[in-house]
């Protein structure tokens, strides 16, 4: 009888937990009568098939003996196929090939030729073995770049089971990955400038706004007046990721597959724009087995747009309403509950009526009353009093199409929003993310600010939870105009931004 030990991984939301794997090798008995346990999902279970394969391929042979695989602790899933390869070495530990695996975590699939296919959650993994006090990292070597990053931690990106092997054996041939020499930071991709959108002056300022607070944007217009064109190019002023929050939005990309190969951190903000089609699993996240991050999560640090909001199912976008309040989305499955971050900028847009030209100067709507209600009423007044900035995005005359004025490029704007931010940075957190208790502190108002703001309150019916809201706009206004009070023509700017709701749904 043989019993050896190895060290692998399981990623659930986007945190790794260290998972023992347990090889115990019998002199009676067959390789047919070889069992796993410890809660293995049909992925898992089917590695034996590949792990034997492999292990054949490679030159290493199979025993024709029992063995017993236990994948601890037994009372969590275990899902994905990252534990062929703490197996298969398992395997070869017990055959006396390898040993000494104690300050080593080993994940990766195996093909049947002995190949190491990549797996997801590559960071994840690689911040567990740190936290573990776990020297050596050993996997794909498509993950190398992306789990490089940590330090303390040696990651060896290998490409095949052999070469696992020689480096278990012969490790003073082998040097790790380094975060500069494994791969390459994931490419920027090209944003376009602010610099093409002719006229909607205003709509580039409450961008602009909404970029330097970090606040939730709607935009309402008719067809072709410029609201998709506006918030593709919002991504283009955003100030780039900081490393703990491209830490932090590389582990969800990661852990959702959606890195690619030799990918290091991602720097640039996500920008996510699903289709009005999509499931409620597929934004806030869910499906079988362990569930997975959805477009909230893919959007965490970075912009979700939502075009033609109203033509989304209202279920699916009442579910935002969490996420949007707290920044993060807890799903609860029978055997786990997993919460993952979604901390994003909501920038969406849609007409103001079913046919689009509703209050539309030069077009007639054919819409009837009532269907300009039942469109507008799918999105529910709580849902609206989470948007901060509400902006009407109008047709734009001809003249403006067609003049040679050109606009502020992305540059220019993207300076003053940095400057912004670096203000609210200083103060510990976005505007957008006030802390009830520190708006009276951070957002105080002088005599007119006070009356401005009452005034509006009173005669617009605003919510509690609005009333907060302008007054984190008013204060990235000010910020925006490098200012440490906030006036009374702040607060008029903010309470234009929520006058639309009010024109349109009451």
């Amino acid at each position: 009888m043989a019993l050896f030990k190895t060290r692998s991984a399981a990623v659930y939301g986007i945190d790794a937990h260290p998972i023992d794997v347990e090889v115990d090798m019998f002199s009676s008995g067959s390789a047919r009568d070889s069992v796993m346990v410890g809660m293995p999902d049909t992925a898992v279970r089917e590695s034996r098939e590949r792990i034997k394969s492999a292990l054949i391929n490679s030159g290493f042979g199979y025993p024709n003996k029992q063995i017993t695989i236990n994948l601890a602790p037994a009372n969590i899933r275990k899902e994905g196929a990252g534990f062929d390869l703490p197996v298969a070495l398992g395997i070869l530990g017990a055959m006396g090939v390898v040993r000494g695996l104690e300050r080593h975590i080993l994940v990766g699939e195996l093909s049947l030729d002995g190949t190491i296919r990549p797996v997801r959650g590559a960071l994840s993994i690689a911040v567990c073995a740190r936290e573990e006090g776990i020297a050596n990292l050993i996997l794909p070597a498509e993950n190398a770049a992306e789990a490089a990053v940590v330090e303390g931690v040696a990651v060896y990106g290998m490409r095949h089971l052999a070469e696992v092997v020689a480096l278990l054996t012969r490790p003073e041939e082998f040097a790790p990955a380094t975060p500069n020499g494994a791969g390459h930071e994931a490419e920027p991709a090209a944003v376009p400038d602010f610099r093409d959108v002719r006229g909607q002056t205003m709509a580039k300022r409450a961008l602009e706004v909404a970029a330097a607070g970090s606040h939730n944007v709607l935009l309402i217009g008719p067809p072709g007046s410029g609201k998709t064109m506006l918030a593709r190019r919002l991504a283009g002023i955003l100030p780039p990721l900081t490393f703990p929050e491209a830490i932090e939005t590389t582990k969800v990309h990661s852990v959702a597959g959606q890195l690619g190969s030799n990918t290091g951190l991602l720097r640039e903000r996500p920008f996510r724009a699903p289709h009005h089609t999509i499931s409620d699993a597929g934004l806030i996240g869910g499906g079988a087995g362990v569930p997975r991050p959805g477009e909230v999560s893919l959007a965490h640090n970075g912009v979700l747009f939502l075009d033609e909001f109203p033509e989304f199912p209202r279920d699916v976008l009442e579910m935002l309403r969490q996420p949007l309040e707290d920044g993060s989305v807890t799903i609860a499955r029978s055997s786990m509950t997993l919460r993952f971050p979604s901390r994003f900028m909501l920038v969406s847009a849609m007409n103001p009526c079913r046919c689009g030209f509703w209050g539309d100067a030069t077009r007639e709507c054919r819409c009837t009353p009532g269907q300009i209600q039942q469109y507008l009423g799918k999105i529910s007044g709580p849902l609206l009093d989470r948007i901060d900035i509400h902006v009407e995005v109008p047709a734009v005359p001809y003249q403006e199409l067609r003049g040679n004025s050109t606009g502020e490029c992305s540059a220019e704007i993207s300076a003053r929003v940095q400057r912004a931010r670096s203000v609210q940075q200083a103060r510990g957190y976005y505007n957008s993310r006030i802390p009830a208790r520190m708006i009276r502190k951070l957002c105080a108002l002088d005599d007119a600010g006070e009356r401005t703001l009452e005034m509006a309150v009173r005669r617009m019916g605003l919510s509690a939870r609005a009333h907060d809201r302008i007054l984190k706009v008013a204060r990235t206004i000010a910020d925006l105009g490098g200012l440490e009070g906030v006036l009374a023509k702040h607060v008029a700017e903010a309470v234009q931004y929520r006058s639309l709701d009010r024109n349109y749904w009451s």
